[in-house]
């Protein structure tokens, strides 16, 4: 097995015995910070905004692609390996995601909606106040989707094809758009951030859509279906494609009042169908990284 494939796949493992590392060593934390740092230092003309937060977002990207090629140049030897394989493992989160769904659920099926709410947190930035149960169950059925493509299939295939370096730069790019690629404070300092996210994810978002369609078994079809049909109706270019996969395979109805309404017409989602996201989701994450390992295998014998 070469180099890169072999890492990647220790990677994977690590994250999924080990979990996530504490938030005051977690290059993507860190990451994080400096992008809000700099943010909140910005001039206030629109167009000094603008150019601020797209020079922000290439400083943090370009240390954090030099701290990738600096880290993969010295990781020779079996040490060096386990070493890049964790730094790569701080770059994705499945076994987070999973965790902090199975959470929500958890709740929801013992009929606590306020612990669900709070719970829900670590998975959504919106307004979590009004939502019922059905609320509830639909966002975490979203943001597993959309969290797949992101969190996982984009850093591993960004790895495959590019090595500690591309995925380092892309988790930095990824970070700044959840810091500040939003409507409403950030509205000119984000706009770089937001963009260079859309640009990074729009193969991992269809591959990682595709995905969904193929593990759904037999309701693979809806899944295309409904994929093709509403894939363009979230705000995001990228989005919409996993989450109308996941909506389509289950059969129901995502919704975010206000901005858009996955498979209208579909019944409304419960705690049992985001339990049902959480396996088909598993299943996705299986072959997005099952791709990512066989890029780095051919990207390696080039």
């Amino acid at each position: 097995m070469n180099r890169r494939a072999c890492t990647l796949a220790l990677a994977v493992g690590m994250d999924l015995m080990l979990g996530e590392p504490p938030e005051t060593v977690h290059p993507v934390v860190l990451m994080g910070r400096y992008v809000g740092l700099l943010a909140d230092n910005a001039p206030e003309p629109r167009t000094a905004q603008l150019a601020w937060g797209a020079g922000s977002v290439l400083l943090v990207g370009g240390l954090s692609y030099g701290f990738g090629r600096f880290a993969e140049r010295r990781s020779g030897g079996l040490a060096g390996l386990v070493a890049e394989a964790y730094l790569l493992k701080t770059c994705f989160a499945y076994r987070a995601l999973e965790g902090a769904a199975l959470g929500v659920v958890a709740s929801l099926e013992a009929g606590q909606t306020e612990e669900a709410r709070d719970a829900l947190r670590s998975l959504v930035g919106r307004d979590r106040s009004k939502l019922d149960g059905t609320g509830i169950s639909a966002a975490v059925i979203e943001s597993l989707g959309e969290n797949l493509s992101d969190s996982f299939t984009a850093p591993l295939l960004a790895y495959a094809g590019g090595g500690l370096p591309a995925a380092f730069a892309y988790r930095a790019a990824n970070t700044a758009d959840a810091m500040i690629g939003y409507r409403g404070r950030y509205e000119y300092t984000g706009k770089f951030a937001a963009g260079a996210d859309d640009l990074l994810n729009l193969i991992p978002a269809r591959i990682t859509g595709a995905a969904v369609c193929l593990a759904s078994g037999r309701a693979a079809a809806e899944g295309v279906r409904t994929m093709v049909r509403d894939r363009h109706i979230t705000e995001s270019p990228n989005a919409g494609w996993p989450m109308s996969a996941v909506a389509g395979a289950l059969g129901v109805a995502l919704a975010k009042p206000g901005f858009y309404r996955i498979n209208a017409g579909a019944r409304e989602p419960d705690a049992g169908d985001a339990r049902r996201a959480v396996a088909l989701v598993r299943r996705s994450a299986v072959l997005c990284a099952g791709l990512a390992f066989v890029t780095a295998l051919l990207r390696e014998t080039r």
